[in-house]
């Protein structure tokens, strides 16, 4: 896996550039680059490793052995826990768990953890987009990880693949990306295999608002550079515009307008701070009718004009 410098798709992220009314004039700012953040973090500008693995200690006895519940909008995350209590909220159910056991959480689940401060485990985060290419779409393994699960007991196996992906993370030499990607497979794979049902959904509609919202999500993520009209890819889905947006609301916290230019603002972000691209070729590029019409939609969206944000992204604003 190429760790750095590639999408992450947080497409409902919609920045704007600070204003303070009467305050003097100042230099520009440019809009740091939408990533995700991890639990208790401030969000950090340019695009971090598309995965993250950490002790759960690191993070939640930073918080009081507490994770709030939240959801990622794209992320999926494996939290393994060889020893130790969890109390798991997971959408609206509630779970007691010991060590060892495994979580497999995806993108849009609402979750939270309470941790006992004697807990031995790591939280794996990758992006979900990646899944496909880890898995293979038509798996049936991919299918059982589009569930939430909950795998307690954890089997032997389970731990041992674990283990060895956090070595291979924490090791810097030749081949990590490689090793990476092996390692990230055979976990997701007995994950995927460890026998547990997945998780009982407490909140059906809930769920059908996920799925029709990843499915959005994977079709602008498909067809970005075209700009699809809402009511075409509605249609695919096999819902109503209306109900689009509902989902995406519900799901995202943004309408389904805003989810897509979110996406197609990241994108534009990304070209003008990681390319040498002229504005018009990112322009045309990404579907627009001409540079002028993309400066204005893109300064609309961030406070500044395309060639501002880049010089201003370029000095490390």
């Amino acid at each position: 896996m190429d760790n750095r410098h590639q999408d992450l798709d947080i497409s409902n992220i919609m920045p704007r550039a600070d204003r303070t009314p009467d305050a003097p004039a100042a230099p520009p700012r440019p809009v740091p680059l939408p990533a995700y953040t991890l639990y208790g973090e401030a969000q950090p500008s340019g695009l971090p490793d598309l995965l993250h693995l950490e002790t759960i200690a690191q993070r939640s006895r930073l918080h009081e052995w507490e994770i709030r519940p939240r959801r990622h909008a794209s992320l999926f995350q494996i939290l393994v826990i060889a020893r130790g209590v969890v109390q798991a909220r997971l959408d609206s159910a509630q779970h007691r768990l010991q060590g060892p056991c495994a979580i497999g959480v995806p993108a849009m689940v609402v979750h939270g953890f309470r941790f006992e401060p004697d807990v031995d485990g790591m939280v794996i985060t990758l992006a979900e987009r990646q899944l496909p290419a880890l898995v293979g779409a038509g798996t049936a393994w991919r299918g059982a990880l589009d569930a939430l699960r909950v795998t307690a007991p954890a089997p032997p196996a389970l731990l041992r693949a674990a283990q060895a992906l956090r070595a291979d993370y924490r090791h810097m030499g030749a081949w990590r990306a490689a090793a990476l990607d092996t390692g990230l497979r055979r976990l997701l794979l007995e994950l995927a295999r460890a026998g547990a049902a997945p998780a009982a959904a407490a909140d059906a509609p809930a769920a059908r608002a996920r799925q029709h919202v990843q499915r959005f999500q994977a079709l602008v993520e498909a067809r970005l550079r075209q700009q699809p009209g809402l009511a075409e890819l509605a249609t695919q889905i096999g819902i109503t515009p209306t109900q689009l947006n509902r989902v995406c609301h519900r799901v995202l916290g943004h309408s389904a307008l805003g989810v897509l230019h979110g996406r197609l603002l990241l994108e534009a972000q990304r070209e003008l701070g990681y390319t040498a691209m002229s504005v018009k070729q990112v322009a045309i590029g990404l579907g627009f009718a001409d540079a002028g019409y993309f400066t204005r939609w893109f300064q609309r969206h961030t406070g500044l004009t395309p060639t501002a944000w880049r010089s201003a992204s370029a000095r490390g604003q």
